[in-house]
């Protein structure tokens, strides 16, 4: 039987095969450097981002980098990926070195960070997106991270237990995209300020 890398075994099943094997220490480290760089890159900018200028000031040649991202597709959903892992994550460690309404409102400044950190790659996100290749959705992996952070302040009794997560995601998306081409993080602040306080137990609902 043909191995992977037998002419006689289809392309997909090679990509699928090399896709699985370990990267040794000197192609981790040269992805690793490829991701951190165009971070930078892709939140700064205000064009189209030279992959050449990613690959130069990661110190790798740009065969390297498509080895690694054979498309810039490729690149920016790594860097989406990696950065939303980070928000995602960061809300259990927040849970853990502080009391969950001041996590909250922490965690709600990373959000706004990591959404704000799109300029560059806003468009190709969106077709990712629409073509299903970005899974889960964000609004679905914040929601659990949103829905942590509240059972936390509902049982610590300094957080309202009558919330709907789904609804205080949507607040955050519209903040965010209220304030995503204004350039101002204190206005932003503010707002988040504000659904900070619709939050806190002691705040009396409104019906709808």
């Amino acid at each position: 039987m043909p191995d992977s890398t037998s002419p006689g075994v289809h392309p997909a099943t090679r990509d699928r095969a090399r896709s699985a094997r370990p990267l040794r220490a000197d192609a981790r480290r040269n992805r690793e450097n490829l991701l951190a760089v165009a971070r930078t890159a892709f939140a700064v900018a205000d064009a189209t981002v030279s992959l050449e200028n990613i690959a130069r000031e990661a110190g790798v040649g740009i065969g390297t980098l498509y080895r690694h991202f054979p498309t810039r597709e490729a690149l920016v959903e790594a860097v989406y990926a990696a950065e939303l892992d980070e928000v995602t994550t960061s809300a259990r460690r927040l849970l853990d070195e502080l009391p969950p309404a001041e996590a909250l409102r922490t965690w709600m400044d990373q959000y706004a960070d990591f959404a704000a950190a799109k300029h560059g790659m806003i468009d190709i996100l969106r077709a990712g997106w629409a073509a299903g290749r970005i899974s889960p959705p964000t609004r679905q992996r914040i929601t659990v991270e949103v829905s942590r952070l509240l059972a936390a302040g509902a049982e610590a009794g300094t957080l309202r237990a009558d919330v709907v997560p789904e609804d205080v995601t949507a607040m955050l998306l519209g903040v965010i995209l209220t304030t995503a081409t204004s350039g101002n993080p204190k206005q932003t602040g503010r707002l988040l300020n504000l659904v900070m306080d619709a939050l806190r137990s002691g705040t009396r609902p409104q019906e709808p």
